[in-house]
């Protein structure tokens, strides 16, 4: 007949929440102006970012600098 399993008995109970998590990740060029032109048309070549992804350039000390956030699934 029926017969009780206690094999469950210390498995956590199981969720239903699996909605994804992410994450902001913010990458950064500082250079001449011509390097970032540079590293950002090779970058869009690898169809690694837009140009147009990339913030205006600022100047920062005697450089300049760039900077690209993406937003990114984290299992």
């Amino acid at each position: 007949m029926f017969q009780p399993n206690d094999a469950g008995a210390n498995t956590p109970p199981i969720s239903f929440d699996q909605s994804p998590q992410f994450e902001s990740v913010r990458l950064s060029i500082t250079g001449s102006r011509a390097g970032l032109r540079k590293i950002v048309n090779t970058l869009h070549k690898l169809h690694f970012a837009e140009p147009n992804d990339w913030s205006e350039p600022q100047p920062k000390g005697d450089d300049w600098v760039t900077v690209l956030i993406r937003r990114l699934r984290v299992d």
